[in-house]
């Protein structure tokens, strides 16, 4: 893709990346190998605060949809700041093949589709057609940190880069 037209489509957004989170436990956030680029889960956080811990549908830690939309949407911006800082700029990078997001959840909480449209919307309008992607919605009992969603993508590269 085109560094520059990323760039400017974040720019007539007004979306800025956020710094890429350390890891917090024994991993790295972008494995790269051959034409994939494997983005480890991102917990949504903004300026090192967790984002609407939580989950959702329990009454006594609840977390909205329209919370955890958004807190999909900011994973999702921290997965491709990351794929932005392991591959130098977006020269390389071909399109979204595949995310996941897992959703911290009651058992009888039924609106995945809806909170993971969050990371979905926010791909699909920065990158367009190329951030279109192959997804999975997953309720857990919980997530790292306490997180209500975390969001793992997978990237396509140029070939030969």
């Amino acid at each position: 893709m085109d560094d520059a037209a990323i760039t400017r489509r974040l720019s007539d957004l007004d979306i800025e990346l956020p710094p890429v989170p350390a890891p917090v436990a024994s991993y790295v956030p972008v494995r790269i190998a051959g034409d994939t680029a494997y983005v480890a889960g991102q917990v949504p956080s903004i300026d090192g605060n967790l984002m609407h811990p939580g989950r959702l549908g329990d009454p006594a830690a609840h977390v909205t949809v329209d919370e955890g939309s958004a807190a999909a949407r900011q994973a999702a911006l921290q997965a491709l700041a990351a794929l932005r800082g392991a591959l130098g700029g977006f020269e390389r990078l071909a399109g979204i093949s595949q995310v996941t997001v897992y959703i911290a959840s009651a058992p009888d909480f039924v609106e995945h589709p809806a909170v993971a449209n969050g990371a979905s919307d926010v791909l699909i309008e920065i990158m367009g057609d190329e951030g279109r992607h192959a997804r999975a919605a997953v309720g857990m009992a919980s997530l790292p940190l306490g997180a209500c969603v975390e969001v793992a993508v997978t990237a396509r590269l140029e070939a030969g880069s």
